[in-house]
């Protein structure tokens, strides 16, 4: 499974909705996630991926890590596990 695909099937799995009902381009606020959702997805990507994502939840828009769309959330879990080397 692509890491975009796993990403698509943890944030569906956070939202009470299907994989299919996700795309690149939704946001986690269309996909009805808040705060304590994003936070309970990191944990969740951290797990999958054996990485640790820099992102803190106190202050979302100081973190290098971009929840601005399931896409950007793929891309930067990539680059982590790829600089982390997992």
């Amino acid at each position: 499974m692509s890491v975009n695909a796993k990403i698509q099937e943890i944030l569906a799995e956070q939202a009470l909705l299907t994989p299919d009902d996700v795309s690149d381009s939704s946001t986690l606020a269309e996909l009805g996630i808040d705060s304590l959702g994003v936070v309970e997805v990191i944990f969740a990507i951290e797990e999958e991926f054996s990485i640790s994502v820099p992102f803190n939840a106190n202050d979302p828009e100081a973190s290098n890590f971009d929840i601005s769309s399931v896409g950007a959330i793929a891309q930067a879990v990539q680059q982590l596990i790829a600089e982390q080397g997992s």
